[in-house]
């Protein structure tokens, strides 16, 4: 073979691998990145699609319409029927300031722009669809208007879903603002130190306090260590560091179920000392602690230290205080599953993707992401949080010829004001709504102001909605 014919072949050879080279980088660039890309709100294209289509319409569980588009003077419109209501949940669509909530997420779906190929994508760049797919919510109208009554003057969030299906039935997150004159006052909005535009129900992360005891019992069932009694004298010393509970007041001898409804630091601190880091740790990852909670809009990641720095860590673990940091959706997770015999279902706020001829274009159901221990424990867990209410800290959220369980919390944090928790679910016998409130920096504990609110979000709940079961 002659030096000519090498040079071709060598130049035949190069060109074949270049064409597989780019072919496979196209490849994985349409299976990979082409949605991401194509959905990523910055990008040029959906703005040019959404300039053409009327954006699908927003309604609630019971057919309420919250958010629509109409056409005006050749230009769409979005109306937002509710100034602050959804400013987290659905959000806002600006060419300005791009989207947030059910707007970023579900954008595709309410330009009803194509997912299938890139040779769709192309038919919808030179004749996009007119009208938008509508989105049904879990979520009802009238619950959340009264959640965000109750949180009115406070900095939180409060959450409230049914056990058995995911379903958010409200969520609410304070402080808000005003989704019809966010242009106008963007500037406010967005220097605002209290921090208007972080949705705190799944975004904010907070010293959980005493409501991590829950993950605390169900690691200690799990390895047996529930038998131990303790003699509580209201202090504990563990290398120098001195743990208190209420009023330092001891509490004498006592097991896990008095503990748990006392809400006893000091037991905590030592059955997590006696549990270990690994223990707890293995537990709370398996309550999605350090990952992703799966849900339609952008959560944060609840954080347990991924080791152990000493035995004061430790023993902080075990009431939910030190390096521990959840989101109200994770603690709200943890007690709907304990509500659910086990079972944590996946949280979702689109029910369906309705097209604009009234067809189904997409239905969301129920979806089981674990089982979080056995029977026997669970069974042994829902006992004791029912007696947080009616014997411990929880009477505050007792509900009239309804038994309800649950579990308080006051988190220390840095601020030096404590944080309001509580979780809880009712009826306990045939759970429907389970609840999480959290009052930013309230000062007060979680028994005296969270519960009450929780109270009155489940007695609302359980006279007015129509479950789907």
């Amino acid at each position: 073979m002659n030096r000519e014919s090498k040079r071709i072949i060598t130049l035949f050879i190069s060109l074949c691998a270049g064409f597989i080279l780019l072919i496979g980088y196209l490849s994985y660039f349409q299976i990979f990145k082409a949605e991401a890309i194509r959905d990523n709100q910055y990008n040029k294209r959906l703005w040019i699609d959404e300039e053409q289509v009327l954006r699908g319409s927003i309604i609630d569980r019971d057919g309420e319409v919250l958010v629509y588009s109409q056409e005006k003077n050749s230009q769409v419109e979005r109306i937002y029927k509710y100034d602050y209501l959804y400013s987290h949940i659905i959000g806002y669509s600006t060419r300005e300031y791009g989207k947030s909530g059910l707007e970023k997420n579900f954008n595709s779906y309410l330009i009803n722009a194509n997912r299938n190929t890139a040779i769709n994508e192309v038919i919808n760049l030179i004749n996009p669809v007119g009208v938008g797919n509508n989105l049904e919510l879990t979520i009802q109208n009238d619950l959340q208007k009264k959640s965000r009554e109750l949180l009115k003057g406070k900095k939180g969030s409060i959450i409230a879903m049914d056990p058995k299906t995911g379903e958010i039935l409200s969520m609410i997150s304070l402080p808000d603002f005003n989704v019809n004159t966010l242009k106008d006052n963007w500037g406010e909005i967005s220097e605002d130190t209290n921090s208007p535009l972080i949705n705190r129900g799944i975004q904010g992360l907070y010293t959980p306090g005493s409501t991590f005891k829950m993950v605390t019992a169900l690691s200690s069932l799990k390895y047996h260590e529930d038998e131990n009694i303790y003699n509580c004298e209201g202090t504990l010393e563990v290398d120098g560091y001195i743990f208190k509970d209420f009023n330092s007041t001891g509490h004498g001898s006592i097991g896990l179920k008095e503990a748990f409804s006392k809400s006893c630091n000091t037991y905590f601190a030592s059955l997590s000392l006696e549990l270990g880091h690994d223990r707890v740790k293995e537990m709370a990852e398996s309550l999605f602690f350090n990952r992703r909670i799966p849900f339609d809009l952008d959560t944060s990641i609840s954080r347990f230290p991924e080791r152990e720095v000493g035995k004061t860590d430790v023993a902080a673990s075990g009431i939910g205080q030190g390096r521990i940091v959840a989101s109200p959706l994770n603690m709200l997770l943890i007690t709907s599953a304990i509500a659910n015999d086990g079972e944590m279902m996946k949280p979702y706020i689109v029910q369906r993707v309705i097209s604009p001829q009234g067809r189904d274009v997409e239905v969301f159901g129920n979806e089981v992401l674990g089982n979080i221990s056995s029977q026997v424990d669970i069974s042994l867990m829902q006992e004791m949080m029912k007696d947080v209410i009616n014997n411990g800290t929880g009477n505050n959220a007792r509900i009239r010829n309804v038994q309800v369980a649950g579990k308080t919390g006051t988190a220390e944090n840095a601020s030096g004001k404590n944080h309001a928790w509580f979780v809880g679910f009712a009826p306990y016998d045939d759970p429907k709504v389970a609840v999480v409130v959290i009052l930013e920096e309230e000062g007060s504990s979680g028994g005296s102001s969270a519960a009450p609110i929780a109270r009155d979000i489940m007695i609302y709940a359980l006279n007015n909605i129509k479950f789907r079961r």
